[in-house]
């Protein structure tokens, strides 16, 4: 007889789970205790950034797996928005929470009995797949069957919430387990694949969108030497194929590269595999999404086939993966003329486009990116935070090559993400560096993780953008709002710290770069050491980001977008006809 806290930790290791973040809390005490034993348990300063730190290990490790584990209350309350965002983004990730002794729960007649208590099942049941609070010991099918939730089907949060006397109590130990087959995913049908092969076999214009939900490992294996259709890829699909292929087009997007926008838009077949084609990929005007072609759309949710945007030609509920290893052994389709023509407007439009104005002695982000490109290594990790200037500007201009993995989350577009995703992604890949890059406001929401980046002395490499505020709030009311600032800045009242100030108080060395900062000894240095670093990077609080989708307000209100493929500012004429001759 064994406390279930020692067992349910026996049967996770067997499961694959090698780590666990948390903060440590009384309700947690035997699942601590019991975890610690078997595997390392890495202490952060806040919830939130323990299941952040989760989702991109699991995110980049392909056999390790990480849990997060969160004590009563507000240690529940806390990690939410990771949650939150590992379901918009289909990610795996399984939360543990703490909860009062069952003599002491609630059970909704009261607010609050127990201390710290919360319902925290009834919290997450929206944002998970399976949320559960197990007042008596389970046995060991049921709580595979619970857990492998997270990682089966379309990936998601899992949230179990354990009693501290459940936590305790003794149990017969489960010593040797009986080995339980996954369930496979669905492949295509032969009734899809040949409509499919039809589809294709009219068109001259294929494109191929690759989403997150291909495997990295797949497509690594398929890509080099794939000779056929174009690719582009997702946001959460860039790190699939190096952008040196001599068939990679780029990645789309609201906020996407012009050239990529481009060429999706005038395909006569797309061919989205494992990605929801959401509105910011599909833009706001998803009516105009490919215009004048075909979409096929693959995804392993029929839920996201059946939304009814964009525009869906041929729905397949499939795993992505299958099909684009059926695709790899096509060889009858001659697509060369629209393969030049690929060529050509990614030749004609750079991924920066010398648009924007950076003032005084400030230094371009867009160069900052572009620098970045070439310095970073085959093999590095790139954490390119998740939402404001600094996120789009990478998604733009950042040149993925090599092995390098790039891991973000867009879902929720939250500040705050990048530090902690980074932390999670240097304990997943020790050997390797993790470059972050992310804007002074979002850094600001989750600095108080440098102390867990110091502490274990990670090779994480860390860019801020300091503008000195939230630079997107800020573009929006000057566009919008005539300029009316409202807490977006430290001259409107957001109280961001002295950077170079803050990391000496980790023991983190930091430095200020400036123009021609990659050519300078002492940035050399330190960007090729071991450990945590710091870039502080002086950006223009004016400096514009252009290209993008523009929008504008009716005098009714409505906010009306322009399609992808009509991005701000407008190219000229010549240059248009030039690259948007299947444009009508």
């Amino acid at each position: 007889m064994i406390k279930y806290s020692d067992c349910l930790a026996e049967w996770l290791c067997q499961l694959g789970y090698t780590h666990c973040f948390y903060v440590g809390g009384g309700n947690i005490m035997h699942l601590v205790e019991s975890l610690s034993r078997q595997m390392p348990c890495i202490p952060v300063i806040h919830e939130v950034a323990a299941g952040i730190a989760a989702e991109y290990f699991n995110a980049l490790h392909p056999d390790k797996k990480a849990l997060a584990l969160v004590t009563a209350g507000p240690g529940l309350s806390n990690i939410v928005t990771a949650i939150a965002g590992a379901f918009a983004e289909s990610r795996e990730l399984l939360v543990i929470g703490g909860q009062v002794k069952t003599a002491d729960l609630s059970r909704g007649k009261l607010r609050q009995r127990g201390i710290q208590e919360i319902d925290g099942v009834s919290l997450v049941q929206s944002i998970t797949k399976c949320a559960e609070r197990w007042d008596a010991p389970v046995d060991y099918d049921t709580f595979y069957s619970r857990i492998s939730q997270s990682w089966e089907g379309r990936k998601g949060p899992v949230f179990i919430e354990i009693p501290i006397d459940v936590q305790g109590i003794k149990v017969e130990f489960i010593s040797k387990l009986d080995q339980i087959t996954p369930t496979p995913h669905s492949g295509i049908s032969e009734g899809d694949w040949t409509q499919l092969r039809h589809y294709l076999s009219q068109a001259t214009r294929p494109l191929i969108l690759v989403g997150g939900g291909v495997d990295q490992r797949v497509a690594q294996s398929l890509f080099p030497s794939w000779t056929t259709i174009p690719i582009a890829t997702t946001w959460n699909g860039a790190d699939r194929i190096s952008a040196d292929h001599p068939l990679y087009v780029g990645r789309p997007n609201t906020w996407g590269q012009r050239s990529a926008n481009l060429i999706l838009q005038q395909s006569d077949c797309v061919i989205a595999l494992g990605t929801r084609l959401g509105m910011q990929q599909t833009g706001f005007n998803w009516q105009e999404f490919v215009p004048h072609g075909v979409v096929i759309h693959v995804d392993i949710d029929p839920a996201e086939l059946e939304k009814g945007h964009p525009r869906i030609d041929l729905p397949i509920c499939a795993d992505a993966n299958d099909i684009l290893r059926r695709l790899a052994t096509i060889s009858d389709i001659d697509c060369s003329d629209w393969i030049q023509y690929c060529r050509m407007i990614r030749s004609e439009i750079p991924v920066f486009e010398p648009v924007n104005t950076t003032g005084g002695d400030f230094i371009s982000p867009y160069h900052v990116v572009e620098t970045l490109s070439t310095l970073s290594g085959n093999d590095d990790v790139v954490v390119p935070c998740s939402s404001g200037s600094a996120f789009t500007i990478m998604m733009q201009v950042f040149t993925q090559r090599g092995a390098q993995r790039i891991i973000t989350n867009k879902g929720m577009a939250s500040m705050g993400y990048g530090l902690s995703g980074a932390i999670g992604a240097a304990f997943a890949a020790p050997g390797q560096r993790v470059i972050l890059v992310e804007g002074d406001g979002g850094f600001a929401q989750n600095l108080q993780e440098i102390g867990t980046a110091a502490i274990n002395q990670l090779n994480l490499k860390i860019f801020i953008f300091d503008d000195s505020g939230y630079a997107s709030i800020r573009m929006t009311q000057r566009n919008y709002f005539g300029g009316r600032y409202v807490g977006c800045d430290r001259e409107t009242g957001l109280g961001l710290p002295n950077w170079q100030k803050l990391f000496d108080a980790w023991g983190v060395p930091a430095m200020r770069v400036n123009r021609g900062f990659e050519l300078t000894e002492s940035f050399q240095s330190l960007f090729n050491s071991t450990g945590p670093a710091a870039f502080i990077v002086s950006v223009d609080p004016d400096q514009t980001y252009f290209p993008k989708i523009t929008s504008r307000i009716l005098e009714n209100g409505q906010i009306v977008s322009n399609p992808l493929h009509l991005m701000t500012p407008e190219l000229d004429e010549t240059r248009w006809h030039r690259v948007a001759k299947y444009i009508k």
